[in-house]
Parts: C-alpha cells; sequence; structure tokens
C-alpha cells in the first residue's frame, strides 16, 4: 500500500498532513540528511579556511561553488541516494561522507582532499550540530511565528472585550466581576512570558569527536588550537558553542527548549477549557460555517471543536516533549544510543503543536461574545458585592463587617 494522507499511520502525516507540511524540510528524514551535508560541507570548508591545515589548501572560486551547490540544490534524489548508500554501509552518518566523495568526483581539487570530508569526526559531531539546526529552523520560522499569531489573535479580542463585564467564578461558585477582556488579558500576558523562554534557549553545539577532548585532531595536527577552531566553527552555523561534552552534546538545552514550549501549551490548554466552559455557559457563541456539521443525529448543535482538537493535540505534543526532555539529558558514561531513535521524533512535538495552533486560531475566528447572557448571570447573583461592602465597612470603623454580611 502506497503511503499516502489516507495510509499514513500517522495523524501528523494522514489526517493533519496539510497542517504540519511545513515541518517537512525541516524534520523529516530529508531534512536530517540536508543538514547532514551541510554540517559536512561546511567543516570541510573550514578545514581549507584553516592555514595550520595546510594538506587543505584553501578553495578554489569553482571548488567553493561546488560545494555550495551540493548543499544549495539538495534535492529528495540525492536523498534518496544517501539512503541507498546506507543500505551498504548500515550507517546513515558513513553513507552522507561517501555520497559526498561521490558528488565531487571530476573535481581533481576536491578529490585530492576527499579524505578530510569527516576529518577527526564522530557521527554525533555532525548529527548534534545538525540537530540544532532543525530545532533552530522549525522554532524561529514555523513554530514562533504560529505562536505570535495565537497571540495577537487573543490580544485583540482581549481588547474587543475589555469593558464587558463578567460574573468570574472561583471553585466554580460565583465571584467577583471582571471583565472577559481582562480574563483574556491574562492569558495573553501568560503566553508572552513562556515564548520569550522558547526564543530565548540557547542553541548548542559542539564538534570535538569521539569523546569530547579532540583526541583525533591533536593526534593529527598537535600544534592546532583546536577547541578555538570548533567554537568559531560552530559560531558561524549560528550556534552557540558547548566546550564541554562527552561524545554526545549533552541535550540540556533541548530540555530547556522542550520545556518551555509545553508550558506555552499549557497555557493553551486551561485557555481551551476555560473557553469551552464560557460557550456552555452561553458567554460565547461559535459563529456556523456553511456546509459545517455540528453533530451527526443534532442538527443545532454547534460544538466547540476547535478547542476539543486543540487541546488534545497540545496533550500529545506534550506528552513527546516531556520525554524528550526528560530522557535526552541522560545517557550512559560517554554516550550510548538511546537518544538516536528518540531524536527523530522532535518533529512530532513541533507537529501536534502547529495542529493546535491551527486548530486555535480557527476556533478564535469563530468566537462571538455575548454580553446580554454574561449580565443575567451578574444580575442574579447580587451577592459577589459582599466583598467590596464589606472592604468599604472596615473602612468606616464599623465592627465585624464580614460576619454581619454573611449573616443577611
Amino acid at each position: 500500500m502506497d503511503l499516502t494522507t489516507l495510509t499514513a499511520v500517522s495523524p501528523v502525516d494522514g489526517r493533519y498532513g496539510s497542517k504540519t507540511e511545513p515541518l517537512r524540510p525541516i524534520f523529516s528524514e530529508y531534512g536530517l540528511i540536508y543538514h547532514r551535508v551541510l554540517v559536512e560541507v561546511r567543516w570541510l570548508q573550514s578545514l581549507a579556511d584553516h592555514p595550520q591545515v595546510e594538506e587543505v589548501p584553501p578553495l578554489s572560486e569553482h571548488a567553493r561553488n561546488l560545494l555550495n551547490g551540493i548543499v544549495e540544490k539538495f534535492t529528495l534524489v540525492d536523498a534518496q541516494r544517501v539512503k541507498n548508500i546506507e543500505r551498504t554501509t548500515n550507517h546513515d552518518v558513513k553513507a552522507v561522507e561517501y555520497f559526498l566523495k561521490e558528488k565531487i568526483t571530476g573535481n581533481a581539487e576536491l578529490e585530492a582532499i576527499s579524505e578530510f570530508i569527516h576529518f577527526a569526526c564522530t557521527s554525533e559531531d555532525i548529527n548534534n550540530l545538525s540537530h540544532a539546526l532543525m530545532l533552530r529552523e522549525g522554532r524561529d520560522n514555523i513554530l514562533v511565528p504560529e505562536m505570535n499569531q495565537v497571540i495577537n489573535r487573543l490580544r485583540d479580542l482581549a481588547h474587543e472585550l475589555a469593558g464587558v463585564p463578567m460574573l468570574s467564578r472561583t471553585h466554580g461558585q460565583p465571584a467577583s466581576p471582571t471583565t472577559m477582556g481582562k480574563e483574556i488579558a491574562n492569558v495573553v500576558h501568560r503566553l508572552r512570558g513562556q515564548r520569550e523562554h522558547v526564543v530565548e534557549t540557547a542553541i548548542l553545539g559542539k564538534i570535538n569527536g569521539a569523546v569530547g577532548n579532540y583526541n583525533a585532531h591533536l593526534s593529527a595536527y598537535p600544534e592546532i588550537d583546536w577547541a578555538r577552531h570548533a567554537e568559531k566553527f560552530v559560531e558561524s552555523l549560528g550556534l552557540v558553542w558547548n566546550p564541554y561534552t562527552i561524545q554526545i552534546e549533552p541535550h540540556d538545552y533541548m530540555a530547556e527548549l522542550f520545556d518551555a514550549i509545553a508550558r506555552f501549551n499549557n497555557v493553551l490548554i486551561d485557555f481551551c477549557r476555560d473557553v469551552w466552559g464560557y460557550i456552555s455557559l452561553g458567554y460565547f457563541r461559535q459563529k456556523t460555517v456553511a456546509g459545517e456539521v455540528g453533530s451527526s443525529t443534532m442538527p443545532h448543535k454547534v460544538n466547540p471543536i476547535d478547542f476539543e482538537n486543540a487541546e488534545g493535540n497540545l496533550g500529545l505534543a506534550n506528552a513527546i516533549f516531556a520525554h524528550l526532555a526528560q530522557k535526552l539529558p541522560v545517557s550512559r558514561w560517554q554516550r550510548d544510543l538511546t537518544d538516536s531513535t528518540v531524536l527523530r521524533n522532535m518533529g512530532v512535538g513541533f507537529a501536534y503543536t502547529l495542529i493546535a495552533l491551527n486548530s486555535l486560531q480557527r476556533g478564535i475566528g469563530k468566537l462571538e461574545a455575548n454580553p446580554e447572557r454574561m449580565l443575567e448571570d451578574l444580575d442574579a447573583n447580587w451577592e459577589v458585592l459582599a466583598e467590596p461592602i464589606q472592604t468599604v465597612m472596615r473602612r468606616y470603623g464599623i465592627e465585624e463587617p464580614y460576619e454581619k454580611l454573611k449573616a443577611l
């Protein structure tokens, strides 16, 4: 059976495939291979730019352009070639190295330095930088812009409803009056705070060999300051250098990032449940969409499906992020391979979050406040004014104001 949106096992690529499509070039197998190719090419170019690596002389413009072209013109056909090589090597990163050697065949200048492709690198040197680039791109280009869209729509709604009075509820019981706009503004403020944690998380990288000590580098070129070169290289990719690692970059920053996204999602879960309740109370109506059906048997119903969909997918996203954040920073001794398969699911957490953010925007767009219904509940609960009355009584020295009002 061919893979289509109808036959995909995961709804991320099936039912919700159109919503998660922007993530495919980043977090797919193609995306991982592409970023590995990019890192390998940039590493070779960095060696050519280092004056003390005399065996790799400065590249001619033609050779540099050829290498850049491998990255810039990387296609699905190229990615499939890497996969075909992997069938023989049974090693995904080694397959990238062999692929690059194939691509430079016929260029004498690059063929002469072909053994410096993947020079002194462990696979994790390439992988950790690739994953870091994928996370940065997914965060900055896809996730944060969608977060901003949700925040902006809620901000606009908060301003629109700033003066609409509403009965608040604590412990499910009538409490002091508030406004619908203020309650939504609370959500906006919380979301902005968590978004900043997401944005400000430093994306780290390393390229220091099999156990983080530059053993192979120094055995070949003991005179070179490899730590300084690694720092410059990692920073040239737009990442932050981590100077102290084992074979893997320890993934602590990933845990920080995933936890921050999960906290953002938790605020939205809270919002979804509150809006669901306000719709149930009649405080919000939902605009109908021509042709849409709310219930298969009850024609009158317009269900809060967008908020329910968002809540469910946010929960799935957080389940993924929770495991990633708990598992990735833990690795036996200088490294075990359990992180490898787990890291392939980073995009799944992003995907469920993206699905939820799309549903939320659709749901927010359907909301229509019902001030008359909110006033009904306020008019029916005059007792909530007991709080300000007893507070004023205290100011004027009336004894036992709380007790007197309670006795009424």
